[in-house]
């Protein structure tokens, strides 16, 4: 959050913060925007069951619909369709396998130009910002939702053991669906692993069950 306050301060670029609501989207800034995950938890609540590596509904609904929508009522496009596929994806050119899955190949302006994570962490070091994440050779593994359900299991209980705290939400939110969802998949966000409580207390059990070479599933708006 305080990245994208930093790219509108250092950058002199005018950036609209938008937050998924219940009908349609709100309009916050950095003072006024979530920082605990509520709207996150008011997409679960109206859908009363949790996304999953299937059914991975919290980008569609926290992102890019509230995105269409805004630019509809700026009348940048003409249908909820082409409002929702005007963006740019940040993928890069050694990201072959996720860049062919996008058609429009003028939607991957980075993979088209070539660049490559060397090409980005080259430009950040010659910035005065940047995201502030621990880097290993251009990859950092506390990127995106922190404890995203697409990450490896390895990886979400080593950022849990990192730092606790990060486990509370998502608990919380598990525990919330097993009271809301008509079925037990539903109160899970993945049902091939341990609960995030349960990854919680062992790793503070320091129990290490998981395989240190599972890898993550890839996440971006264009899946």
């Amino acid at each position: 959050m305080r990245f994208v306050q930093d790219c509108s301060e250092q950058w002199n670029v005018p950036i609209t913060w938008l937050e998924y609501a219940e009908v349609d989207y709100t309009i916050v800034n950095f003072e006024t925007a979530s920082r605990n995950g509520e709207p996150f938890e008011a997409l679960i609540r109206k859908r009363n069951y949790l996304p999953n590596p299937v059914t991975r509904f919290c980008t569609s609904e926290l992102k890019i619909r509230p995105i269409g929508r805004y630019l509809l009522s700026l009348g940048m496009a003409d249908t909820k369709t082409e409002a929702e596929n005007m963006s740019m994806i940040g993928m890069r050119a050694d990201e072959q396998r996720r860049a062919a899955k996008i058609e429009d190949k003028s939607r991957i302006p980075l993979v088209t130009a070539g660049i490559t994570k060397e090409d980005v962490g080259a430009f950040w070091r010659s910035q005065p910002f940047d995201l502030g994440l621990p880097n290993n050779n251009g990859v950092t593994m506390h990127g995106n939702c922190d404890l995203c359900f697409l990450k490896g299991g390895s990886q979400v209980l080593s950022l849990i053991a990192e730092k606790p705290e990060r486990a509370i939400w998502w608990a919380k939110m598990e525990a919330l669906a097993l009271a809301l969802a008509s079925k037990p998949s539903g109160a899970v966000f993945r049902s091939d692993r341990p609960s995030y409580a349960s990854m919680l207390q062992f790793s503070k059990d320091q129990t290490d069950f998981f395989n240190p070479n599972d890898e993550s599933i890839a996440c971006f708006c264009g899946d």
